[in-house]
């Protein structure tokens, strides 16, 4: 295992998110939506659902009926982001959430447009996708500048390439949870995980990412949650996947030096966040 000292693992570029796993009451109810309006190819095998685009996981729904309903005090998932390759895969999204969805929101983000909508189980999700990097605003320190202005829908639509799924290309671009204790959450992903702060000009919350992307998981206290995620429905878990095992052995150091308990499985790192949610941090196949 590399000697990290006390240094904090910090993560690259190369490190990305894989898939994020939803705790759900009904694969009835939730299936239609991932494969009709998001447009993901879905595995159903008993009591899960795997729900892919271009053959890579994306969305893992696990089904418990008997999973108690998320209550307003505990943290957990704000939304899941999928993120398409082009803006006419974005606008291929807007019209499948037009023909059998609707639109909670739409926001240019300086760096992406994003489109928002709630799944039938009240789990947020964001489509969205990215402007080119080199377009990316940065503030005088030399971090990403983000901001939620008004976005045009007709220009997406006209955009639109036709599809009636999520292009090869399309992944998890980011989650954004809900936290209960911001600054420890940000202590956790920042210190102990090795992701980067890249903005934390929004009031309540902070971003951060591996490397120099605009944000792998958003962390906020909009509705001030007081309680961990618990085994009640929502996000149960989402992979963090680095490049190599060197990464994986100097973030296990890290963590571990910061006082978490990590589990080993060959080359994945299972440690949960503040909140009680699971993070899978495993080696690119």
């Amino acid at each position: 295992m590399t000697d990290t000292s006390s240094e904090t693992a910090a993560l690259s570029d190369a490190t990305h998110l894989g898939r994020v796993t939803l705790r759900v009451g009904s694969l009835d109810s939730v299936v239609p939506f991932y494969r009709d309006i998001v447009g993901l190819s879905v595995d159903r095998d008993g009591s899960r659902a795997v729900c892919s685009a271009g053959g890579d996981p994306l969305v893992v729904l696990d089904e418990d009926p008997d999973a108690p309903r998320r209550t307003r005090e505990q943290a957990g998932l704000f939304h899941l982001a999928i993120r398409v390759p082009d803006r006419g895969a974005l606008g291929d999204a807007l019209t499948r959430i037009r023909d059998g969805a609707s639109l909670s929101g739409a926001s240019d983000h300086l760096v992406s447009e994003a489109l928002y909508l709630r799944d039938p189980e009240g789990n947020g999700v964001e489509i969205y996708r990215d402007r080119p990097r080199e377009e990316w605003p940065r503030k005088h320190d030399g971090r990403v500048a983000m901001d939620t202005l008004h976005l045009d829908l007709e220009p997406l639509l006209i955009a639109a390439h036709g599809d009636d799924h999520a292009p090869a290309g399309t992944d998890l671009g980011h989650v954004h949870l809900e936290s209960a204790d911001l600054a420890r959450s940000v202590d956790f992903y920042t210190d102990a995980l090795g992701m980067n702060l890249r903005d934390d000009g929004y009031p309540g919350a902070t971003f951060v990412a591996a490397g120099e992307y605009h944000h792998h998981v958003g962390l906020n206290r909009w509705n001030e949650r007081t309680a961990p995620a618990g085994k009640s429905r929502g996000i149960e878990s989402f992979e963090v996947v680095v490049p190599d095992t060197d990464t994986l052995d100097g973030v296990r150091d890290s963590l571990e030096q910061a006082g978490h308990t990590v589990e080993a499985s060959g080359d994945t790192l299972v440690v949960s966040d503040p909140d009680g949610i699971e993070i899978h941090v495993t080696v690119a196949a």
